[in-house]
């Protein structure tokens, strides 16, 4: 394999990793309607509750259908940070506004992550099993409409009454704090009955198979994992799609002392991670294109006449890695970095850095080109001197082909001779750049994957990173780029392979046009310096480049 057909294969590979995404989004199955879609019974643990009989199990109320959610009483929550909706049917957060993120096209309103079915179908769900306890079908009693925290406030709590049963009085009670995605879930449990009561919480999230709110065009459009996640120590992270949930083939992690459950979508997530106590997972389809994801917590026996609560924090928002380690070991790895994530964290930590010293996120990716740049100089310097090399023997080369060209054992013997002869490696001035291949690819992941892009301009007119250049600017300038760097490496002997390498930039522009900007930005960056760097080795290199006597 001669220098050219390599670099076409490098060239190749790095459209194929980022077409796939592109071909797995349009091949997904379409999402099916959600407006009469049922919901399935509570629940039920594998193991028994404490101080319940296991011949006995719990016995789920009638299914509701969206239209009975849609009459149920609703109350308001007003922070700084989101506006919800919680629903009196179960208490369940049937509407979430996160006030710090536009929607993608209407940056100037709220993006709507949990949704009763305008656009989506996705809510938090948690109730008891046992009997008479409460569950998400349970009507409960709403004390107000609107709760707002105040300034001077850190926190603020709704409370919903379930009906009174055999002397047992639960309360559910959600509580919001100021500057933090973080939503407390628990129950107050009150047993004022005649005999000890045992019982299991659930915590889940129900969501449709429609895919995430996209943000660009047919190339650019997000392509990261949207579904179910779990994660528990002994098994860590584990991704399963609404697709093997459908098929009956999810692999669910055991039952463990640790761990959490996550719906996650293209920049944001939203995940139970209970902070103690034994626990397990569920999956199930709901029909008409619901799934849920869950984890069941089994509750300590309550004497009569004693009280107990219980509680488990649910986050609902952006993908900020730093936010979701703090809360639960491994909840950052629901960001999607790819098979690469061992290099594309590291690149990530050091873009975070970069933008806190120049404070946006176009100047840290322009930053973050140099330093890798400067990183695989040598490389560079390595691959550069090689290719000149290969410049000056390129006529010899084309009359050994055209010498030869009737017998190919003869030629490709001639070439190795010349090669040997002239110390000259067709291989390296290719190496370099499959070596850093890995680096380049990691680094796709983190600007497609990292929500801090997501509406993060840069200048002048690109507003957000995240989406592909509106007037097409950047692609431009990256295929003119592409086609100087095509002119100044060494030409190929084969006209076929010189067509084929004409055509590249042109194709790269059509494809990069509608990539996301931010990604964009680094390939031009990346050519100018290349660019530069090729100019300069050749320069350096210029006195051990010369051509070869004929």
């Amino acid at each position: 394999m001669d220098n050219r057909r390599l670099i076409l294969l490098v060239i190749f590979s790095m459209s194929l990793v980022m077409l796939w995404d592109a071909w797995q989004k349009h091949n997904q199955p379409k999402a099916l309607a959600t407006a009469n879609a049922t919901q399935s019974a509570t629940p039920t643990p594998t193991q028994s509750a404490p101080g319940t009989s296991p011949d006995k199990p719990a016995m789920a109320p009638a299914a509701v259908s969206a239209a009975e959610r849609a009459k149920a009483p609703r109350l308001t929550v007003d922070t700084d940070m989101v506006h919800a909706e919680v629903s009196a049917l179960g208490g369940d957060i049937v509407r979430l506004e996160l006030k710090k993120h536009g929607a993608n096209n209407a940056p100037d309103k709220p993006f709507v992550l949990f949704d009763d079915g305008r656009v989506h179908t996705y809510l938090a769900q948690s109730g008891l099993i046992g009997a008479g306890l409460p569950n998400h079908k349970t009507l409960f009693s709403l004390s107000q409409a609107k709760v707002v925290l105040k300034d001077g406030e850190e926190a603020v709590s709704v409370r919903l009454q379930a009906p009174e049963h055999d002397g047992v009085k639960i309360t559910k009670v959600l509580t919001f704090h100021r500057g933090s995605y973080v939503i407390d879930v628990g129950y107050e449990i009150d047993n004022g009955g005649v005999s000890a009561l045992g019982g299991h919480a659930y915590y889940q999230l129900t969501r449709d198979n429609k895919e995430a709110e996209s943000t660009a065009g047919f190339f650019g459009g997000a392509q990261t994992y949207t579904g179910p996640a779990f994660y528990a120590d002994a098994e860590k992270y584990t991704k399963i799609s609404f697709k093997e949930i459908e098929k009956k083939e999810a692999k669910l992690p055991k039952p463990a002392s640790d761990g959490w459950v996550a719906m996650v979508q293209h920049y944001f997530v939203s995940a139970y991670a209970p902070k103690a106590g034994q626990r397990e997972f569920f999956t199930d389809e709901l029909g008409g294109g619901l799934f849920t994801a869950g984890v069941i917590q089994p509750l300590a026996v309550i004497a009569a006449g004693q009280k107990a609560t219980v509680s488990v924090p649910l986050y609902v928002g952006p993908q900020e890695q730093e936010k979701l380690s703090a809360l639960a070991p491994g909840l950052d790895r629901v960001v999607d970095y790819g098979r690469l994530a061992i290099i594309a964290e590291p690149i990530f930590w050091c873009l975070s850095w970069l933008h806190k010293l120049v404070g946006n996120w176009g100047w840290a990716i322009i930053a973050l080109t140099v330093l890798i740049k400067l990183a695989f100089f040598p490389l560079s310097a390595a691959s550069y001197k090689s290719m000149a090399k290969m410049k000056t023997i390129m006529p010899r080369m084309k009359r050994i082909q055209e010498q030869y060209k009737d017998d190919r054992m003869k030629m490709n013997q001639e070439m190795m001779e010349l090669y040997k002869k002239e110390k000259v490696n067709p291989m390296g001035g290719c190496w370099p750049m499959l070596i850093q291949m890995p680096v380049f690819i990691a680094l796709y992941w983190v600007l497609l994957g990292a929500v801090e892009m997501r509406q993060a301009p840069w200048l002048g007119w690109i507003t957000d990173l995240s989406l592909k250049d509106p007037f097409f600017v950047l692609p431009i300038i990256m295929g003119v780029t592409s086609l100087i760097q095509m002119k100044l490496s060494p030409s190929s002997p084969d006209p076929v392979q010189q067509k084929v390498m004409m055509f590249m930039p042109i194709f790269f522009t059509v494809m990069m046009a509608w990539f996301p900007s931010g990604l964009v930005l680094y390939w031009v960056v990346n050519n100018m310096l290349s660019i530069g760097q090729q100019w300069y080795i050749t320069r350096m290199f210029g006195g051990d480049a010369k051509p070869a006597n004929s």
